[in-house]
């Protein structure tokens, strides 16, 4: 068994699909549009084979969650870059195009070395090794 996807509400679809693209090297499907729903959605995939759907629909409000005030459900997704060197290396990257690091990189009591940040829309990502 595994999981075959992900899926997220975000405000800007296209904003999150770059930052996927571009830190993370997704690659996006064609858009879906449902215009009688006015729902748009995208398959983001991975290179093990993961996806993440990012999905838009005017009428879907804001969640109520923040970094520092967490709430039952999905807190956070995580990727692994394969080595501390690449967790270094993304996170100053991500700091240097203005993202917010809310984690710096470390080894974690349970021995994940990871550093955590706020995508686009403040969901939150861990970097690990």
């Amino acid at each position: 068994m595994k999981i075959e996807h992900i899926a997220f509400w975000v405000k800007d679809l296209e904003m999150m699909r770059s930052f996927y693209e571009t830190y993370f090297d997704a690659i996006s499907n064609e858009k879906y549009i449902n215009p009688i729903k006015k729902f748009e959605s995208y398959f983001l995939s991975f290179e093990n084979g993961s996806r993440l759907e990012i999905m838009f629909r005017p009428d879907i409000t804001e969640a109520n969650n923040h970094n520092k005030v967490q709430k039952l459900g999905l807190i956070h997704l995580a990727f692994s870059t394969g080595s501390k060197e690449k967790v270094n290396e993304l996170t100053e990257r991500l700091r240097n195009d203005g993202f917010e690091i809310i984690g710096e990189p470390r080894t974690t009591g349970d021995g994940y070395y990871e550093s955590v940040i706020l995508d686009p829309e403040n969901n939150i990502i861990e970097i690990t090794e």
